[in-house]
Order: C-alpha cells, then sequence, then structure tokens
C-alpha cells in the first residue's frame, strides 16, 4: 500500500545523536526507524500494548539504509511511512528521512518484520484484523521536534 506521506514523525537532531563528524551518527538512524513506526503503531492499534494484548508481536529481521545526504545538530527531520507491503507472516515498511526546512532528502529505510506470537516468539500468519489496521491510512503528523 503507497502511503504517500501521509504518515510523519518530526524529530529534532540532538547534539548526542552526532558522531566525530559533526553529523549524525549511522546507528541513530536504526532508532529513528523504530520510533516512527512506534508512533505509527501507536496510531494505527493505541499502541504496541493493544497489540500484545491480541497475543501478536513482530522481530524484525531484516534493516537496510541508504544515505542520500547528511543530518547534523538541531536540523528538523520527517521520518515518513512511504510504503507498506505484507506477505504470509511477514511485513516490510519503506521509511523516507527528509530535512523539513529545504525538503533534501536525508535517507531511506526498509524494515522488515516477522509476526509471532507474543509468549512463545513462533512465527504465524498475520491475523486479517492486524493486516486491516495496518492498511489502513493514518493521515497523522507526529511532532517529536518541538516545532
Amino acid at each position: 500500500m503507497h502511503l504517500h506521506d501521509l504518515f510523519k514523525v518530526l524529530v529534532r537532531i540532538r547534539y548526542s545523536d552526532c558522531d566525530a563528524q559533526s553529523v549524525m551518527f549511522n546507528a541513530r538512524y536504526g532508532e529513528y526507524v523504530d520510533v516512527a513506526v512506534s508512533e505509527f503503531f501507536r496510531q494505527a492499534f493505541g499502541g504496541y500494548q493493544p497489540i500484545l494484548d491480541m497475543g501478536l508481536d513482530s522481530q524484525v529481521v531484516s534493516l537496510l539504509i541508504e544515505w542520500k545526504s547528511p543530518c547534523t545538530f538541531d536540523d528538523v527531520v520527517a521520518i515518513s511511512i512511504e510504503d507498506i507491503s505484507l506477505g504470509k507472516t511477514s511485513y516490510t515498511m519503506q521509511l523516507k528521512f527528509t530535512d523539513v526546512a529545504t525538503q533534501r532528502e536525508i535517507a531511506n529505510a526498509k524494515i522488515v518484520y516477522v509476526m509471532v506470537t507474543a509468549n512463545e516468539h513462533q512465527k504465524i500468519t498475520i491475523p486479517d484484523n492486524f493486516r486491516a489496521a495496518l492498511l489502513k491510512p493514518q493521515q497523522c503528523t507526529v511532532n517529536l521536534a518541538g516545532v
């Protein structure tokens, strides 16, 4: 499903996010992917706890990040979920990092999750109600940047 920038999270790059080259450290991108997906789950499901209450959980099996240009301390970055695709037991989210002030593309990320049971962590087919909630368009901007 193509979301076309319906859902995005705004973050401000913190001093502690930056490395010796004065740009955001590469490992922080994975953290911000998790922040964006967590906020998406909050909109789609009411948080992550309701997913666990359904007896469901997800495990990351792949995370790919492609950098286009750097971001630096105090930049405001929009992280948008651009696409969600579902398989039988896995789902993939495509995200884009964009500089809010200049609209410059910073990075793209692709994260793949496998659906598992909440307690035993056994791989299962994605239930229909989870699929429906995941694919329901979430037109929302979550502002964590204070702008």
